[in-house]
């Protein structure tokens, strides 16, 4: 039989040293984070505990993932990339026709199903911890998207413009007795007014610097929301922020509320129905309107904008209103989303708005390929699904201890999903994107034709 390449041959010898590097790295990495825990006994007394199992656990994988990379990943890759691209099949292209339209018509109908599934008294957690918080992250995605994926402008205080839609409505609601309704667009106007103010500073900004100004932008609001407690309450937050109604009818159990007007029996699922319904018709706004914007001459103006900005400007185009222009809309949607996560918590506070979201947001974009609307929703439903999941991981308390909360590991899945992506899909999830415009025929533009940092 004939000899393998040199360049076929696995390096067993070569992946376990790697693998034994890697572990040494990660035990002097992890000991003092995961395998030492200081904890209160008793008597009020700080003492340290160890976590060998855990630790141990971890760097088995840690190790174990390494030496599967040299010896499966790396030469499956390197395999991948010298032969040619194949076309595309008839099966794939039946999944791009119908992904889109059933995953819309599965989330219209998620909770019918969940009800159907689990019944009235465990829906209330399926429909609102996984249908309407993946949705809130979904439409941040989506508005991220605007300002990252398409015009190109790294934004690292995103959130921002998401506590000011929440406090707009908070304040607005309380002191006046608005409703939701017509907040809704207010606090999205207010948060696009703030936008195009963080916009005149940051136009001669790009790259890191444009990050640091936005990441500093971010920080400002939190710590104004935090100190100006005359008309935020502090740290305190605000409380007892009016739910929105049903054409006036609220989600209570009083004579006039929904259950009793349409003669049903008073559960709290029937507001989170409604919800989740409210925060589906603005997710999918914002992502309509997303497409349409991306076919009118703003949108390619953002494109070009994020292709390259000094060719974007000598072919005529103002630099100065494109960038302005991606701000405002992203923050309008960033508002939206505030107003609506203030009327379904009922309470706000400024650590609801720290720069773990903002972070959040952000690797959802990445994750799901900068510039496409189907990859940053998946990556929202594998990200923030995925952190509801481990709250359920009950099981694991067995194994590592009763101490163990599966939810602080969240970040090192986070990062570990990054470093996965980047190796395995640099582009995101999503690398192929449709043409704004296009000559006679729908084309698709792959990866693979686009230069990296291009397309």
């Amino acid at each position: 039989m004939e000899a393998a390449p040199e360049a076929r041959r696995i390096d067993v010898a070569g992946a376990l040293r790697d693998a034994g590097v890697t572990g040494l790295i990660a035990f002097g990495l992890f000991l003092p984070l995961i395998g030492f825990e200081t904890v209160t006994n008793i008597r009020d007394e700080l003492i340290l505990t160890t976590r060998w199992p855990l630790l141990l656990a971890l760097l088995v994988v840690i190790a174990g993932g390494r030496f599967a990379y040299s010896v499966a990943v790396a030469p499956w890759l390197a395999r991948r990339a010298e032969r040619p691209k194949p076309a595309t099949s008839a099966w794939q292209r039946h999944i791009r026709q119908w992904l889109v339209p059933f995953a819309i018509g599965f989330v219209v109908v998620y909770p019918i199903g969940v009800i159907a599934i689990v019944g009235f008294g465990g829906a209330l957690r399926w429909v609102d911890n996984f249908g309407i918080q993946i949705l809130i992250y979904v439409m941040l995605g989506w508005g991220l998207n605007i300002v990252v994926g398409l015009a190109g402008l790294l934004d690292l205080g995103y959130v921002a413009f998401y506590a000011v839609g929440a406090y707009s409505y908070a304040l607005l609601a309380k002191n006046f007795g608005l409703s939701f309704w017509i907040l809704l667009p207010l606090a999205g106007i207010l948060s696009s007014f703030w936008g195009i103010l963080l916009g005149f500073p940051v136009l001669r900004l790009r790259g890191d610097y444009l990050a640091i100004v936005t990441l500093a932008f971010g920080e400002i609001i939190r710590l104004i929301l935090i100190n100006w407690v005359a008309l935020t309450n502090g740290y305190a937050g605000i409380i007892g922020i009016p739910r929105p109604t049903f054409f006036g009818i609220p989600f209570t159990a009083d004579d006039n509320g929904f259950a009793a007007v349409f003669g049903l029996q008073f559960s709290p699922v029937y507001r989170v129905i409604f919800l989740y319904y409210v925060i589906l018709a603005l997710a999918l706004l914002t992502c309509f309107v997303t497409m349409r914007l991306r076919r009118l001459p703003i949108g390619r103006a953002w494109e070009a904008l994020r292709e390259d900005q000094i060719a974007c400007r000598s072919l005529g185009i103002n630099t100065t209103n494109t960038k302005l222009t991606a701000f405002a809309m992203g923050a309008m949607f960033a508002g939206f989303a505030g107003s609506f996560f203030a009327a379904r918590q009922a309470f706000i506070s400024p650590e609801s708005f720290t720069f773990i979201e903002s972070a959040t947001v952000l690797s959802i974009v990445v994750l799901g390929g900068m510039g496409s609307q189907i990859g940053v929703a998946i990556a929202a439903v594998a990200m923030i699904g995925g952190t509801e999941i481990l709250r359920q991981l009950n099981f694991l308390k067995e194994i590592f201890g009763q101490t163990f909360d599966p939810t602080q590991y969240r970040m090192l899945l986070f990062g570990l999903a990054m470093v996965l992506i980047m190796i395995w899909r640099p582009r995101g999830l999503i690398s192929t994107r449709d043409p704004s415009v296009y000559l006679k025929e729908r084309k698709t533009i792959g990866a693979d034709l686009v230069a990296e940092g291009r397309g």
